[in-house]
């Protein structure tokens, strides 16, 4: 349910300023921790030869990419003109579209399944998002989106959260209140039945999140994420050193041979349109 100062026109320039930004560092930053998700996501809607997909909020096509490599036909559709550039290049032969996952521009049925990985809550009314996909499929069609879990199976946010409770200040950060961001499995399953959506099936994936040490967590999350960079940035020079020492002290127990591993998991929520 979207807060009292609501306002999806903020919500959306705020994201799509973010977005842009972050297209150019997204494959070498943040990209690491997203990609363990995208073989189950794409299994969660029965990705084969020929299946028709549409991959919302694609950002830089790795999702696509995939798909196209299973023989899937690949539509992928964002709304960062940044994003979608270094989609085309990684992807030439697959069409990337920009546009609004709340007002999807295909006519009705035109797919089989339709994901998102990570994306459908950063969109300012994710059920109305879900409605236009469960528009778009046909019937029999399926949908799957991913969603970080709980924070206490995350750590990577975990950690900096804490540090800048800690040594620096949440409130200094000034972004729109999100219109629908979820919180919780039920929520994610809650906004599927919500958009028309039945059978819906929720599974954790868990993954690892490598990192050289705690100054590349935290500059990854700055590179590669939307609101978890307008917190980072929000901090002063002095406050930011304090966080990444808070970090790497905290990060003790997940130190290996390579550096910092970090787990991390999402929910692949599914459901199906009749």
């Amino acid at each position: 349910m979207a807060t009292p100062d609501f306002d999806a026109a903020a919500v959306r320039a705020f994201e799509h300023a973010r977005w842009q930004r972050a297209a150019a560092r997204y494959d070498a930053t943040f990209a690491h921790a997203t990609q363990p998700f995208i073989g189950p996501l794409l299994d969660a809607v029965q990705v084969t030869g020929g299946t028709r997909l549409l991959d919302i909020a694609c950002g830089p096509g790795l999702v696509a990419s995939v798909a196209h490599q299973r023989g899937a036909a690949v539509r992928g559709l964002d709304f960062s003109p940044a994003m979608l550039a270094v989609a085309r290049a990684r992807e030439p032969s697959v069409g990337f579209d920009e546009g609004d996952a709340e007002a999807l521009p295909y006519p009705d049925g035109t797919f089989d399944a339709a994901v998102a990985n990570f994306g459908i809550h950063h969109v300012p009314r994710p059920v109305l998002a879900l409605r236009e996909t469960h528009r778009v499929l046909c019937p029999g069609g399926r949908v799957a989106f991913s969603f970080w879990a709980e924070p206490r199976e995350n750590i990577a946010w975990e950690l900096v959260l804490d540090a800048v409770a800690r040594h620096g200040d949440l409130a200094a950060v000034q972004v729109p209140a999100p219109g629908g961001g979820f919180g919780t499995a039920g929520q994610c399953a809650a906004a599927l039945e919500a958009a028309g959506f039945s059978g819906c099936t929720i599974r954790t994936v868990h993954a690892t999140w490598q990192h050289r040490d705690a100054e590349a967590l935290v500059a990854a999350l700055c590179a590669g994420t939307a609101r978890m960079a307008a917190v980072l940035d929000a901090q002063s020079p002095v406050a930011m050193h304090a966080i990444v020492y808070d970090v790497d002290r905290h990060a003790e127990a997940y130190r290996n041979s390579a550096g910092i591993g970090v787990p991390i998991a999402a929910f692949i929520v599914c459901g199906d349109r009749l």
